[in-house]
């Protein structure tokens, strides 16, 4: 992919080189599978160790991950922190809500879908100058009016698609799809239509989803009512809906899902608040990549955890030549209940969601490889942060998507942590990781964001939530993402973190 990446932008004119419950169990992991074989290594739990910043960094000035009150009341906050990450472009427009794709030089991120909005829908950026991203298009058929966190793109086919979340209702199962080969800048509308006619009992909600890697099959989930729906679009302007299969244990539901590259295979991020069935399910999708009729769905393998809940996503990558899943919950173990944090800490738990490191060479019995915990997921310090909040059913400083440089041959992983910002791990070593950069983007008070999920209230902190984009181009890496108050971001790597390991910038091992 970075190839490609890499060709494109170089081309590019002015490139520069839910949910409820508060009851806690203690931490354990559950795995589910034929093989009952451990990995010799003993997986890391600890926090990880903290980034070495420039010494000219803004950094944070309490616990790794936090915003303090302190620096919330003083107003500190209302500028960002950064470590060996420095900002060098952004369109903030009217806000964003919890999802950004790209393909070659544009950025595509949904908003709140607010009547207030000038621009509603899935904003369209060009950023082909880094320093001055500028939108170029806005989509508001009915599926990218509120895409949640299913739009996604298909590099290997050019396609952008999305089902309808609108709002929560699930009273449409639309989906809409663009084509990109064209102009990146300016999508082309194949398809926006409702899959199942409204009459129809039992109809699907759009949540998350993505594309199979060949970009003929895109999966949809219905978190709300237990169901993963296939959608074919080998023919862009004609999809069709070929199954609804429901999750598979009766307490759980599927969030956010990724396919293997030879589609036969489907990662899902069961979410589940404790004491069970929260975690990443293996699933043998061969049918539907086959496309028979009648496609089953087949478990192959689980891994269950109770010290954090609402698993969000589960990428395969592979480190070393090693396959692994990178994953994600984006709450405590409590849940999205008032006393998820003071509960949790009462009890020892990890007050946030955690990401972690998951061993699949055994697809069948899947083994925690790491934790990757800040200084804030450690209960030792609650007196520190337990008061940072006045609501402790809000998204704090929990885990939402993680993206690494390479799938292939992955080096570091970069996770957008809610109020923690943007953080990159060292993963070279999966059962040794490490904390490399971080950019927390500023926060903007009672500033007007009528796209965002956040306007209206007085914020002391900003929501970092989409996946991100690495881009690697002479030597340099940029990170694209978003923030809900910020919006569109480009972060650079700093010389100093090259200076520190210049390995880390080279191709290779």
């Amino acid at each position: 992919m970075h190839t490609f990446v890499e060709r494109s932008l170089a081309a590019a004119k002015g490139w520069r080189p839910m949910l409820l419950g508060s009851t806690l169990l203690f931490s354990a992991v559950i795995g589910v599978g034929a093989s009952g074989a451990a990995s010799a290594a003993t997986p890391w739990t600890g926090t990880l160790p903290r980034a070495n910043c420039d010494p000219g960094d803004r950094v944070e000035t309490g616990l790794q991950g936090q915003t303090t009150i302190a620096e919330r009341q003083s107003g500190a906050s209302k500028t960002a922190y950064t470590c060996n990450l420095q900002l060098v472009g952004q369109f903030t427009g009217e806000g964003t809500n919890y999802q950004m794709t790209w393909f070659d030089k544009c950025a595509y991120y949904g908003t709140r879908n607010n009547a207030a909005q000038a621009h509603r829908g899935v904003a369209t950026i060009d950023a082909s100058d880094i320093n001055n991203p500028v939108a170029s298009a806005y989509l508001n058929d009915a599926a990218m009016a509120d895409p949640w966190e299913s739009l996604k793109v298909n590099e290997r086919r050019q396609l952008l698609g999305a089902v309808q979340g609108n709002g929560g209702n699930g009273s449409q199962p639309g989906f809409g799809i663009y084509d990109l080969s064209v102009d990146c800048r300016q999508p082309q509308l194949l398809a926006a239509l409702n899959l199942e006619p409204p009459t129809m009992t039992g109809r699907v909600q759009g949540h998350a989803g993505d594309f199979a890697p060949d970009g003929l099959t895109y999966y949809g989930t219905d978190r709300g009512r237990n169901v993963i729906y296939p959608i074919d679009v080998s023919d862009p302007r004609n999809p069709k809906l070929l199954a609804k299969w429901k999750a598979p244990d009766t307490i759980g539901y599927p969030h956010d899902v990724m396919v293997n590259e030879d589609g036969t295979r489907l990662y899902i991020a069961q979410p589940r608040v404790a004491p069970a069935g929260n975690g990443l399910v293996i699933v043998d999708v061969s049918d539907v990549q086959k496309r028979l009729p009648n496609p089953q769905f087949k478990v192959v393998g689980r891994l269950y955890w109770t010290n954090s809940a609402e698993a969000q996503m589960a990428r395969p990558i592979r480190i070393k030549g090693r396959p692994y899943i990178l994953m994600t919950d984006e709450i405590g173990p409590g849940g999205f209940s008032g006393t998820r944090v003071t509960t949790a800490c009462a009890q020892g738990l990890p007050a946030y969601g955690l990401a972690r490191i998951i061993d699949i060479l055994d697809e069948t019995n899947p083994t925690l490889v790491a934790e990757l915990k800040l200084e804030v997921h450690n209960p030792a310090n609650c007196s520190q942060f337990q008061t940072d909040h006045s609501s402790q059913s809000a998204f704090i400083y929990d885990s939402h998507y993680c993206t690494v440089d390479d799938p292939k041959n992955a080096k570091m992983a970069a996770c957008a942590w809610f109020q923690s910002g943007v953080r990159v791990i060292d993963i070279r070593d999966p059962y040794h990781p490490k904390e490399l950069a971080y950019y927390k983007p500023a926060a903007v008070g009672t500033a007007s964001r009528p796209g965002s999920t956040l306007n209206g209230q007085n914020r002391t902190w900003d929501l970092s939530s989409s996946n991100i984009r690495w881009v690697k181009q002479n030597g340099d890496i940029f990170l694209w993402f978003t923030s809900h108050d910020n919006g569109f971001q480009i972060v650079k790597f700093t010389d100093h973190l090259k200076q520190i390991d210049p390995t880390l910038f080279t191709a290779g091992k």
